[in-house]
């Protein structure tokens, strides 16, 4: 540390190249900040369902692969199950396929389960009651300009209809609302009634998409799980529950290799971090060669010049890695007050920190080596003619 003033004056003797090289390095770690957390999350997903009082029951092979809907009875039985509701994925697209929003059909009971949404009470019964009946969104609704009665058609992209029409009509009966407002986002969703969805579709009637299941104790989430996923056991609709961050994961997981996904876009953007911070180092000691001389001339070993510019290295690493996974902290945290379990992140805890800084530290010592070694075998004479 008795040497810090040193390195940081060598630092920011160049102040603009500094600040933007600190610029990049801080733009590559907010990266790495942002997509470590998504791929924490869904590494985590599914460990553990044990703290959630609602969880998912799918098919075993594929969230594609339907279950029967005879499982239901089965379900509601098991001890610590509270209530159980399920839905089916729809696809629907409204007039463009530009004009995508997610829609499910869902049972009537698919409310009760879910506390967040505050659906008034004529409303709920409404859904209840009406066969063709919709509920959306106030986000939603406000993006279309819909209200309570209007018709609102989707043509469907997976089930067609037994007369042969792709297009579904939904008499819209409901607009719910988050109850917590950084949660907007879950107001983009249409549902509408399963009886409807199941009694016109033209194939796989009497299956669902998954089953969602309230405990009544949400201590005994894994036990629960157990049961269920042990009901179906060795027959050919095997099932995995889960908790909804899990499902989530799992549903996007669908489309794309997220952990592949992220590590590609990491290893090219700290490839090219290396070479940008590796050519800052070069010219910086390069432009030192004198200064290097001067202070073997008055003691310094060459162990000490070698240590200072690696210290450097590793500094100027430091300090933009740093401002970087704080700004993904912050980010993160806002993403997820404002977008819920929509989109699987973890928060940037003590995990993500200690793989950031292990980076940070092993970049500056790489991209520092090789001119911390040039000054480690700096001859004095040399240095101070010139040559």
């Amino acid at each position: 540390m008795k040497y810090f003033h040193l390195v940081w004056a060598a630092l920011f003797r160049r102040k603009t190249r500094t600040i933007f090289t600190l610029l990049s390095v801080l733009a590559a770690f907010l990266l790495f900040g942002l997509l470590d957390s998504v791929r924490s999350a869904f590494a985590d997903a599914g460990n553990s369902v044990a703290g959630v009082d609602r969880m998912v029951t799918i098919s075993k092979i594929s969230f594609t692969v339907q279950l029967p809907k005879s499982l239901l009875p089965r379900i509601q039985a098991v001890p610590g199950v509270k209530d159980v509701a399920y839905a089916n994925w729809f696809g629907g697209v409204y007039q463009d396929p530009k004009n995508f929003f997610p829609n499910e059909a869902v049972s009537e009971n698919f409310f009760d389960l879910f506390s967040e949404f505050d659906l008034p009470p004529e409303q709920r019964e409404a859904f209840r009651t009406t066969r063709t009946g919709a509920v959306v969104g106030a986000e939603l609704a406000a993006k279309y300009g819909w209200k309570v009665g209007d018709k609102i058609p989707l043509q469907a992209t997976i089930f067609p209809q037994k007369n042969g029409s792709n297009t579904w009509t939904f008499d819209l009966v409901g607009i719910y609302r988050a109850t917590d407002p950084q949660r907007r986002s879950q107001e983009n969703v249409l549902f509408f009634n399963w009886d409807y969805f199941d009694e016109a579709r033209r194939f796989g009637n009497g299956a669902v998409g998954w089953y969602i299941v309230r405990l009544a104790d949400r201590g005994q989430g894994d036990a629960v799980a157990k049961a269920i996923d042990a009901l179906s056991a060795n027959s050919d609709h095997e099932t995995k529950t889960q908790s909804e961050q899990a499902f989530q994961a799992a549903f996007v997981s669908q489309f794309a290799d997220v952990g592949l996904i992220v590590g590609a876009i990491m290893a090219a953007v700290f490839f090219t971090l290396i070479l940008l911070t590796g050519n800052t180092m070069a010219q910086a000691v390069r432009e030192r060669i004198p200064e290097l001389a001067v202070l073997k001339t008055l003691g310094f070993t060459s162990r000490s010049v070698l240590g200072l510019v690696l210290a450097e290295a590793v500094l100027l690493i430091l300090i933009g890695g740093l401002l970087g996974l704080g700004i993904a902290a912050v980010v993160v945290g806002a993403i997820k007050a404002a977008l819920g379990s929509t989109i699987p992140m973890s928060a940037v805890g003590g995990a993500i920190w200690l793989r950031g800084i292990a980076l940070m530290v092993g970049i500056g010592l790489l991209v520092g080596a090789l001119p911390a070694l040039r000054g480690m075998r700096l001859r004095i004479v040399d240095a101070l003619a010139g040559r």
